[in-house]
């Protein structure tokens, strides 16, 4: 068995700005202040009629193309107020972070979480778990609302206010003006973005009252969390928060939204290593922007350069790959070259990560003025096509990372590399996925390059083309104008009582050592290292395996990692053993850190 619900790597996430997706309900779209609501879809800055309803009557639509998770834009009560023709409609002005904003229900909808339990979001969520897909709530937990209306920072809890930034007398809020200097971490955590009533994390009124909020949402069923501007509070904050948040839901997936993340900020390095939460990956969809779309001399290089970068994270495997969103030009305002969207869009969905498609790339949707920034890269869904190459390839893709281990669980090792082709293996125990792309306007033939793959003969997925394997290679590949490929060989698949997916981090291997788990039980070798299980190889500092239990079920058990060494002794881990009770059945995860 394949375990979905237990590794969020094998996910395809659609992202949605509720308000542009699709009008389920017409009745609602005026809202509480219908001045905020353009009917004629022309204010860029106001409502345009979206609502869960709408995303309730595509979820099939959504299914059908692959996706497995929908990370749906912010789903509180917002203030009914604008500021400079602004107003909430991407959902980050929270008014009442315990109730659902009411112009993305019926009208007239109880729309309090703590008073009501049969709501469209409620259906929704039943929905998407009846179709074996995941709910993703995109929260906000530095700040509230901007001064609009002359009001600024009024927070509710379900309906009663409790906090009011200029009458703070609770201490509720930060104080200090907005940010002036982007390099000085204190002014970032401390001061204003844009203007929005910044919380005061250390008010422990306010910490119990946005963890009980998000809590509600958790118990309706929501399955992960992605955080907004997580760089504008310290971390300490985060490791609480995302402590109590998983000690509630132990199986919670939570990631960070980090804008520009990458190694040119330390910072954010050590947000993903140590949040206790993943990251949206910048630093790859930068890369990726530069090299296919904006026309980096480097191509492929630019990229490359970005995957040889993994062993700074913890778990590079679980972070969110993208190539825009609501807060960057889409791709195709950079390149309006459809193919080489396809061609990215492909690349997300083979490599390391979870890929992250945002809406409407399926159908080409973009708006090009001011260059596709803020607000024009947010346009209304207007096309469901299902046969748009992109939509198709994304369901091929889709089966594929959850038929084929290698793809959701693998190393990604480079094959071949010039500016306009990229070669690649994912690699899983006897699992393989082999890609090779061009995003050249002309034919290129590769005389050789290596696949890891047995021999034999192999179809590709996307072009249905036949490929020979000979002595583990493709000899005389030929790729035609911004082409891609994709073979696939699925090997054996674990079956046993319980298996126990395991991954330890903050390894740095070599070429030539593994990494073993070694315990006081026969499937870990009774501490004889001949016998110890090993694991494979992800990156440089990740290893992962899925361990057979069978005489252990049920029972308590001691283990620590080994680094073996070609014609060297064996490294064992700095620590007392670890101590685990191995589950009687089903398939569980444990993740640990090497103990140095």
């Amino acid at each position: 068995m394949f375990a979905r619900s237990l590794e969020f790597r094998q996910e395809i996430i659609y992202f949605i700005v509720v308000d542009r997706f699709c009008d389920g309900d017409t009745n609602n779209s005026a809202g509480p202040n219908p001045k905020l609501y353009d009917p004629n879809r022309q204010s860029w800055n106001k409502y345009w009629g979206g609502d869960l309803r709408g995303v309730i009557s595509k979820l099939d639509y959504l299914q059908n193309m692959g996706v497995t998770a929908l990370w749906l834009t912010p789903l509180f009560e917002q203030i009914e107020e604008e500021l400079f023709d602004i107003t909430a409609m991407a959902g980050y002005w929270t008014k009442d972070f315990k109730r659902i904003n009411p112009r993305l229900v019926a009208p007239g909808e109880e729309i309090s979480l703590v008073k009501s339990s049969n709501t469209v979001f409620d259906e929704l969520i039943a929905e998407l778990h009846k179709r074996g897909m995941k709910m993703i709530l995109d929260i906000v937990c530095n700040h509230s609302s901007p001064d609009a209306g002359g009001k600024k920072g009024q927070l509710y809890d379900d309906g009663v206010l409790i906090a009011d930034f200029h009458n703070d007398t609770k201490g509720w809020y930060h104080h200090y003006g907005e940010v002036q200097d982007w390099n000085s971490a204190w002014q970032v955590e401390n001061e204003e973005l844009a203007g929005l009533a910044d919380f005061n994390e250390n008010n422990t009124e306010y910490r119990a009252y946005i963890k009980s909020a998000i809590k509600l949402w958790l118990d309706r069923g929501v399955d992960a969390l992605r955080v907004d501007t997580v760089k504008h509070m310290p971390l300490w904050f985060w490791q609480e928060f995302t402590s109590d948040m998983k000690t509630h839901k132990p199986s919670l997936f939570m990631f960070g939204e980090w804008i520009y993340s990458g190694p040119q900020d330390p910072l954010s390095i050590t947000f993903a290593n140590k949040s206790g939460m993943s990251i949206l990956d910048y630093n790859l969809a930068v890369a990726i922007r530069r090299g296919m779309a904006q026309g980096d001399p480097g191509g492929f290089y630019v990229i490359s350069e970005a995957f040889e970068q993994d062993h700074i994270y913890t778990s590079a495997s679980e972070l969110i790959t993208f190539l825009d969103n609501h807060d960057i030009p889409r791709f195709q305002s950079l390149n309006g070259d459809g193919d080489i969207l396809r061609l990215a869009v492909n690349l997300i969905m083979t490599s390391r990560g979870i890929p992250c498609v945002y809406y409407g790339t399926e159908q080409y949707l973009h708006n090009d003025t001011n260059g596709g920034h803020e607000p024009y890269n947010r346009p209304m869904m207007e096309n469901w096509d299902t046969n748009t190459i992109i939509y198709r390839e994304i369901k091929i893709l889709s089966d594929l990372r959850r038929h084929n281990p290698a793809v959701a669980l693998g190393a990604q090792i480079q094959k071949y590399l010039t500016n306009d082709v990229y070669c690649y293996l994912r690699r899983y125990r006897d699992h393989r996925c082999f890609v090779a792309m061009s995003k050249s306007y002309g034919p290129v033939t590769i005389h050789e390059v290596s696949t890891d793959f047995p021999d034999g003969n192999y179809t590709c997925l996307l072009t249905g083309r036949q490929f020979e394997v000979k002595n583990g290679c493709i000899y005389n590949l030929y790729l035609g104008p911004k082409e891609m490929i994709v073979i696939s060989h699925v090997g054996t698949q674990i079956t046993c009582t319980t298996v126990v997916m395991i991954r330890v981090n903050g390894i740095s291997t070599k070429l030539g050592e593994t990494v073993a788990v070694i315990g006081d039980c026969p499937e870990l070798g009774n501490w004889d290292i001949e016998k110890a299980f090993r694991l494979d190889y992800i990156n440089k500092n990740q290893w992962f395996g899925e361990i057979p239990f069978h005489e252990s079920v049920g029972k308590p058990i001691a283990y620590k990692y080994v680094l073996l060494r070609e014609n060297d002794s064996p490294e064992r881990e700095n620590c007392t053993a670890r101590r685990w009770l191995v589950a009687n059945e089903g398939i569980v995860k444990l993740e640990d850190t090497w103990a140095w």
